[in-house]
């Protein structure tokens, strides 16, 4: 089986993106920064405070029609205004994860692991914007296995990435949503755009539940980032026996994030 994690960045390098996601070869895709803004295609603008982006109006559309034979499951933790040229639209904003319909899905779990769902009206917001994490439990027919993937998209602050106490609490409620998606004996995955450093006690508290961090302080960033600071994404298993291969992907850059490609 493999997993993929990746923040999309809102499909803001989709010609490059769609035909990774392509080949790509993913059983299970997890996807953060996944757009869904109601009967529009195409491109719009994000803007807030810090930033002025491109983004793909319907990111999760976009990829359903890529991945046909993935069944797509889709979570959004705030909505906001985004432009196309003409007019302003409310567009969804959250993760996404797209699993082969060769694997059964037999549990599904949703939770806010920070705030909860916000309806911005105006302008959305720099910081302390919701955060809501999507667990999904499969069988593995060939593997004759369970495995939960739990999929995150962490607290963006301004300020850092270091640990702060909505950063722990952020861990916790994590911590609880890994703890009811899956079952005993199953692999479990926990990956994602944490936005956090290599030491945060994210992950001794995730080392608790027996996950094991597979990233460490690899650079997960691509050339289009352009900040010193290279960490961000993280994916961590309950079994590092299991796995037949991982690796950042540096190349194709398809995002200002580096996948992370899992075979189990």
């Amino acid at each position: 089986m493999r997993i993929i994690s990746l923040n999309a960045w809102g499909g803001a390098m989709f010609d490059d993106l769609a035909p990774w996601l392509d080949a790509c070869g993913a059983d299970v895709l997890c996807l953060q920064e996944v757009t869904h803004t109601p009967a529009l295609g195409g491109w719009t603008r994000f803007d807030d405070a810090d930033r002025s982006l491109p983004q793909r109006a319907n990111l999760l559309a976009d990829v359903r029609g890529l991945l046909p034979r993935h069944h797509a499951l889709f979570t959004a933790s705030d909505t906001g205004p985004v432009h196309d040229g003409q007019r302003d639209h409310r567009q969804d904003f959250g993760v996404a994860t797209f699993v082969a319909e060769s694997l059964p899905v037999v549990g599904m779990r949703s939770a806010f692991v920070h705030g909860d769902y916000t309806e911005h009206r105006d302008q959305w917001p720099t910081d302390g914007r919701p955060r809501a994490a999507l667990g999904v439990r499969v069988h593995d027919r060939r593997a004759r296995r369970f495995v939960t993937v739990v999929n995150l998209h962490g607290l963006r602050d301004p300020r850092g990435k270091a640990d702060t106490p909505a950063r722990l609490a952020q861990a916790e409620r994590l911590a609880a949503l890994v703890e009811d998606a899956r079952r005993d004996g199953d692999m479990t995955v926990v990956c994602g755009d944490f936005n956090l450093l290599p030491d945060s006690k994210t992950f001794q508290i995730l080392g608790d539940l027996g996950l094991t961090d597979l990233v460490g302080d690899a650079d997960t960033r691509t050339s289009r980032y352009p900040k010193p600071l290279r960490h961000a994404s993280y994916l961590l298993v309950s079994d590092p026996a299991g796995v037949k291969r991982f690796e950042v992907v540096a190349a194709p850059e398809v995002s200002d994030h580096r996948a992370l490609l899992l075979d189990l």
